[in-house]
């Protein structure tokens, strides 16, 4: 039987390998974001962040590679990272919110 795409077994094959080095890398960071909670470091908030960047570099993997991102144009990019730029916004106002010299924590 001819093959009508151009995806021969090789290509198919070449895609697993890529797919179960992603899920490799997603579970190294699910470790590493588990040890990042028996680190003795001494501030809160460089914990939190520290997790907060393994979980930003294992959505960017999901993103790229389970849901085909990396192979997009450039509309889907400025999207991304618009999404992104609120996303740390918002994880700066959390974390901002945590520090008890905040203006939230603020008492006359």
């Amino acid at each position: 039987m001819s093959q009508k795409h151009g995806h021969g077994a090789h290509d198919v094959k070449k895609e697993v390998r890529t797919y179960i080095a992603v899920f490799v890398a997603l579970l190294v960071g699910t470790v590493l974001t588990v040890g990042a909670y028996y680190l003795k470091i001494n501030s809160v908030t460089m914990t939190i962040a520290l997790a907060l960047f393994i979980a930003t570099v294992k959505a960017l993997l999901v993103a790229g590679y389970f849901m085909h991102l990396i192979s997009e144009r450039k509309m889907i990019y400025g999207i991304l990272a618009a999404t992104f730029f609120f996303f740390i916004g918002l994880m700066y106002l959390t974390i901002w919110s945590m520090n008890p010299a905040s203006l939230i924590h603020w008492k006359n």
